[in-house]
């Protein structure tokens, strides 16, 4: 945060990222239909920027491989997040940043579901049913000044 304002959490602990995943000869080969796993939706979400901090939200172990779930026949996607702390004001922020990074890089047919990993987050059923609403989705980023935020949490950094 700017302008002077408190940061909720000024020192989190700073976790080791994983490495880059080499593609596999079948990944590349572009004739080869292949299934999204978690892996390729860690990878989507694994490098967005913390709305508060100048690391990703890997780094912050807000996002781990081992909570996203992938059903690529029922097309279904489910990812756990953990604020890195209880009362987080940005958990909204952050679990809307994944959502909409999930829907403009998977194809229409997924289901996506992201929400607070359980027993995290002191407001975690506010957070879960104002992500798991279409309509408040949609309308979150219908304002002009939240839409630029989640895509300044989505920018590669340089």
């Amino acid at each position: 945060m700017t302008g002077g304002t408190q940061l909720e959490n000024a020192n989190p602990l700073i976790y080791q990222r994983q490495g880059e995943r080499p593609l596999t000869a079948r990944e590349q080969d572009e004739e080869f239909h292949d299934q999204i796993d978690e892996r390729e939706i860690f990878d989507l979400i694994r490098s967005i920027n913390d709305p508060e901090h100048p690391l990703s939200l890997e780094e912050l172990n807000v996002v781990e491989q081992v909570r996203v779930q992938v059903n690529d026949d029922e097309s279904s996607v489910s990812v756990a997040f953990t604020p890195t702390i209880p009362h987080c004001s940005m958990a909204t922020l952050i679990g809307l940043s994944i959502k909409v990074k999930l829907l403009r890089s998977l194809p229409e047919r997924f289901k996506i579901d992201v929400h607070i990993t359980p027993g995290t987050h002191a407001s975690e059923h506010a957070v879960n049913k104002q992500l798991a609403d279409k309509e408040r989705v949609a309308a979150a980023l219908e304002n002009a000044h939240l839409l630029e935020v989640v895509n300044q949490c989505l920018a590669s950094r340089s």
